[in-house]
């Protein structure tokens, strides 16, 4: 079928000026919400990213669409829940060319698009062997950047070391760690640039660098022509096999090789978003960008992995808050003065926020999940309203501005598993499960959360594909 490319339309004629916002979208891979200074870690140094933090709409409670890579990355881009396009999980599905993307939208604007680091969203060659799915092997999800909207690209199909991201770590993605330069071969992965071909220069040391030092020369063309730009940057960082060099592990010597390699990344990472931040002060253009940032979902492992969900339950696939809420920070400083806040958000509001940005409206009756966060921006939400909805291989939830409630199964199903019911402005840690207190409230959010699934349902079967 025809990518359907009419689905938005100007709410007036705007011209293509330097005054339109440029848009930076970052995330990290498996931070945890604990991950990071500004959510109280002492442990691990981000001072750029705490320096970030009072410049921005810091939040509280920042949503992951889902507690995986891929189905989250979908959800930044189409504003949409994964189950509505077929990404349910990890390396399942890719970005269908019925779905209307970011970048696409921001293409009939004049903007600049650039993409940078994972994509995990599809195969990036239909020809060679190379990372989960690509090659012929999944040839039939092939879906790279360039396809989906991006002008440039710097990108791998899923997970890479994040040093020397090229070469396979001995004992690889095991908690045995190692010296970096101990690398067994290739990791059996590649760059891909919007061409479709390879990319073997500046390959070597930090991942998070190695990335960044792509989108600052893109930044850098677009500031120079005046054309507002839009950047994704999706480090890998501290996604396994996490691995840190000299320079970022010795600040942690008095920890294991593990914590030094997971907390040197983040620190590594942390680094190239001070980079980014000062380029934008340099290039004179900081004030009129707005440079989100977030995490995909929370941390990989158990309680006795280094990673952290802070004084959250649950983790890495869990559609428990430690599993979903991520750091997330939002910095425009033309529009958007500092402040803290416990409204929810999700990844799926950039697209629907960025459309208002922009001045354009939706013209189809295609469903969005996300909402605009404009008016939070200006200080005129007193909440969001909209419940959130989550599923996740067995797993469903519903949160709100107050309750949640959240089941686990065996798998997905249409019949829904047993629900509990959490008051997440007295209880975020999901301790205390009050559905036998409040029934009529259980039976409020449930026929809340069938409503939408049923629609996400008619989404997949390509009900809002049709002309």
């Amino acid at each position: 079928m025809r990518r359907i490319l009419f689905a938005f339309i100007c709410a007036a004629p705007i011209l293509a000026t330097a005054a339109q916002p440029n848009i930076i979208l970052v995330m990290a891979d498996d931070l945890g919400w604990g991950d990071v200074g500004f959510n109280g870690n002492k442990i691990i140094q981000t001072p750029h990213l705490d320096a970030m933090a009072k410049n921005s709409l810091r939040f509280e409670r920042f949503y992951a669409a889902a507690p995986v890579c891929s189905p989250t990355r979908g959800s930044c881009i189409t504003g949409r829940h994964p189950f509505r396009y077929g990404i349910y999980f990890a390396n399942t599905g890719h970005m269908k060319t019925e779905e209307l993307t970011l970048a696409e939208l921001l293409q009939k604007h004049d903007y600049a698009t650039g993409h940078f680091g994972k994509w995990h969203l599809g195969t990036l060659t239909k020809t060679e062997m190379d990372a989960n799915r690509g090659g012929p092997r999944g040839a039939k999800n092939f879906s790279p950047p360039q396809a989906n909207g991006f002008d440039v690209c710097f990108s791998t199909e899923s997970k890479v070391p994040t040093w020397d991201p090229m070469l396979r770590p001995v004992n690889n993605n095991s908690r045995k760690w190692w010296d970096p330069a101990k690398e067994n071969g290739p990791y059996g992965t590649a760059y891909w640039n919007e061409k479709g071909a390879r990319v073997t220069e500046n390959l070597r040391g930090d991942d998070s660098r190695v990335i960044m030092d792509r989108a600052i020369p893109f930044i850098r063309a677009a500031a120079k022509k005046e054309q507002p730009f839009f950047t994704i940057v999706w480090f890998h960082a501290p996604h396994l096999p996490v691995v840190a060099g000299p320079k970022y592990t010795k600040p942690y010597a008095k920890h294991g090789k593990f914590e030094q390699h997971y907390f040197g990344c983040i620190t590594a990472l942390d680094e190239q978003v001070g980079r980014l931040r000062k380029e934008l002060r340099t290039l004179g253009i900081a004030d009129n960008t707005l440079l989100a940032f977030c995490s995909d979902n929370g941390p990989e492992g158990s309680a006795k992995d280094p990673g952290s969900a802070g004084h959250l339950s649950g983790r890495k696939r869990s559609l428990l808050e430690g599993g979903i809420r991520v750091p997330g920070l939002i910095e425009w400083p033309a529009k958007i003065k500092p402040a803290n806040t416990d409204i929810p958000a999700v990844t799926s509001d950039y697209l629907p926020t960025i459309l208002e940005i922009i001045g354009a409206e939706q013209t189809d009756k295609r469903p969005l999940d996300g909402i605009s966060l404009l008016p939070l921006f200006k200080g005129k939400m007193k909440e969001r309203g909209q419940p959130i909805g989550f599923q996740s291989a067995g797993q469903v939830a519903l949160i709100g501005d107050r309750y949640k409630i959240y089941g686990s199964g065996k798998k997905q199903t249409n019949r829904l598993p047993k629900l509990k019911l959490f008051d997440l402005k007295i209880d975020p840690a999901e301790k205390n499960n009050l559905a036998d207190q409040h029934p009529d409230l259980i039976k409020k959010m449930t026929a809340t959360f069938e409503q939408w699934r049923k629609s996400c349902r008619h989404s997949d079967t390509g009900g809002d594909y049709k002309d």
